[in-house]
Protein backbone atom coordinates (compact mmCIF):
# COMPACT_ATOMS: atom_id res chain seq x y z
CA UNK A 1 0.00 0.00 0.00
CA UNK A 2 1.47 3.54 -1.16
CA UNK A 3 1.23 5.60 2.03
CA UNK A 4 -0.12 9.37 2.25
CA UNK A 5 3.57 10.71 2.59
CA UNK A 6 4.80 9.52 -0.67
CA UNK A 7 2.05 11.91 -2.59
CA UNK A 8 3.00 14.95 -0.34
CA UNK A 9 -0.26 15.01 0.92
CA UNK A 10 -2.47 15.38 -2.12
CA UNK A 11 -5.65 13.79 -3.04
CA UNK A 12 -5.95 11.57 -6.43
CA UNK A 13 -8.50 14.29 -7.55
CA UNK A 14 -5.96 17.06 -6.79
CA UNK A 15 -3.27 15.13 -9.02
CA UNK A 16 -5.73 14.45 -11.93
CA UNK A 17 -6.92 17.98 -11.92
CA UNK A 18 -2.99 19.54 -12.12
CA UNK A 19 -2.25 17.15 -14.74
CA UNK A 20 -5.57 18.41 -16.90
CA UNK A 21 -4.98 21.73 -16.01
CA UNK A 22 -1.04 21.70 -16.56
CA UNK A 23 -1.97 19.93 -19.97
CA UNK A 24 -3.82 22.45 -20.98
CA UNK A 25 -1.69 25.16 -20.28
CA UNK A 26 1.01 23.27 -22.23
CA UNK A 27 -1.19 22.71 -25.39
CA UNK A 28 -2.17 26.37 -25.49
CA UNK A 29 1.36 27.53 -25.43
CA UNK A 30 2.25 25.09 -28.36
CA UNK A 31 -0.99 26.53 -30.23
CA UNK A 32 0.21 29.83 -29.49
CA UNK A 33 3.93 29.00 -30.62
CA UNK A 34 2.57 27.25 -33.55
CA UNK A 35 0.45 29.97 -34.64
CA UNK A 36 3.54 32.51 -34.34
CA UNK A 37 5.50 29.96 -36.54
CA UNK A 38 2.55 30.30 -39.14
CA UNK A 39 2.28 34.04 -39.54
CA UNK A 40 6.35 34.40 -38.75
CA UNK A 41 7.96 31.56 -40.51
CA UNK A 42 10.91 33.27 -40.41
CA UNK A 43 11.25 35.13 -37.45
CA UNK A 44 14.58 37.55 -37.21
CA UNK A 45 16.39 37.74 -33.87
CA UNK A 46 14.85 41.13 -33.10
CA UNK A 47 11.07 39.60 -33.42
CA UNK A 48 12.12 36.47 -31.29
CA UNK A 49 13.43 38.93 -28.42
CA UNK A 50 10.53 41.24 -28.87
CA UNK A 51 8.56 38.35 -28.43
CA UNK A 52 10.05 36.83 -25.57
CA UNK A 53 10.77 40.37 -23.32
CA UNK A 54 7.00 41.19 -23.13
CA UNK A 55 5.85 40.41 -19.51
CA UNK A 56 2.65 38.30 -20.63
CA UNK A 57 4.96 35.84 -22.82
CA UNK A 58 7.22 35.38 -19.78
CA UNK A 59 4.41 34.48 -17.29
CA UNK A 60 2.84 32.43 -20.17
CA UNK A 61 6.43 30.97 -20.65
CA UNK A 62 6.30 30.58 -16.79
CA UNK A 63 3.31 29.09 -16.35
CA UNK A 64 4.33 26.72 -19.03
CA UNK A 65 7.83 25.71 -17.79
CA UNK A 66 5.74 24.81 -13.99
CA UNK A 67 3.00 22.78 -15.75
CA UNK A 68 5.71 20.87 -17.80
CA UNK A 69 7.09 20.22 -13.85
CA UNK A 70 3.94 19.44 -12.26
CA UNK A 71 2.97 17.37 -14.90
CA UNK A 72 6.39 15.57 -15.00
CA UNK A 73 5.96 15.13 -11.09
CA UNK A 74 2.68 13.46 -11.13
CA UNK A 75 3.36 11.19 -14.29
CA UNK A 76 6.82 10.10 -12.68
CA UNK A 77 4.68 9.58 -9.45
CA UNK A 78 2.40 7.21 -11.33
CA UNK A 79 4.90 5.32 -12.51
CA UNK A 80 7.10 5.06 -9.60
CA UNK A 81 4.42 3.99 -7.17
CA UNK A 82 2.43 1.72 -9.58
CA UNK A 83 6.11 -0.73 -10.23
CA UNK A 84 8.57 0.25 -7.25
CA UNK A 85 6.45 -1.84 -4.99
CA UNK A 86 6.89 -4.44 -2.17
CA UNK A 87 5.10 -7.25 -4.40
CA UNK A 88 7.16 -6.58 -7.50
CA UNK A 89 10.40 -5.69 -5.73
CA UNK A 90 10.53 -6.99 -1.87
CA UNK A 91 11.04 -5.31 1.07
CA UNK A 92 13.51 -3.01 -0.45
CA UNK A 93 10.65 -1.10 -2.43
CA UNK A 94 9.90 1.63 -0.34
CA UNK A 95 13.56 2.97 0.27
CA UNK A 96 14.27 2.69 -3.47
CA UNK A 97 10.54 4.31 -4.73
CA UNK A 98 11.52 6.60 -1.72
CA UNK A 99 15.16 7.58 -3.40
CA UNK A 100 13.74 7.65 -6.50
CA UNK A 101 11.17 10.33 -5.93
CA UNK A 102 13.52 12.78 -4.24
CA UNK A 103 15.80 12.54 -7.07
CA UNK A 104 13.44 13.66 -9.27
CA UNK A 105 12.38 16.17 -7.14
CA UNK A 106 15.92 17.21 -7.05
CA UNK A 107 16.31 16.71 -11.59
CA UNK A 108 12.84 18.86 -11.39
CA UNK A 109 13.92 21.69 -9.47
CA UNK A 110 16.93 21.56 -10.67
CA UNK A 111 15.51 21.76 -15.01
CA UNK A 112 12.88 24.57 -12.98
CA UNK A 113 15.48 27.11 -11.73
CA UNK A 114 17.33 26.50 -14.58
CA UNK A 115 14.70 27.66 -16.97
CA UNK A 116 13.65 30.55 -14.62
CA UNK A 117 17.42 31.76 -14.67
CA UNK A 118 17.09 31.63 -18.48
CA UNK A 119 13.74 33.40 -18.87
CA UNK A 120 13.94 35.73 -16.40
CA UNK A 121 17.83 35.88 -16.52
CA UNK A 122 18.35 36.46 -12.57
Amino acid sequence: MVKSVTNLGRSGLSNWLLQRVSALVMTAYLIFMVGYFIVNPSPSFEQWVSLHSSLAMRIFSLLTILSIAAHAWIGLWCVLTDYITVRLIGSKATPIRMFLQLAMIALILFYVIWAIDILWGI
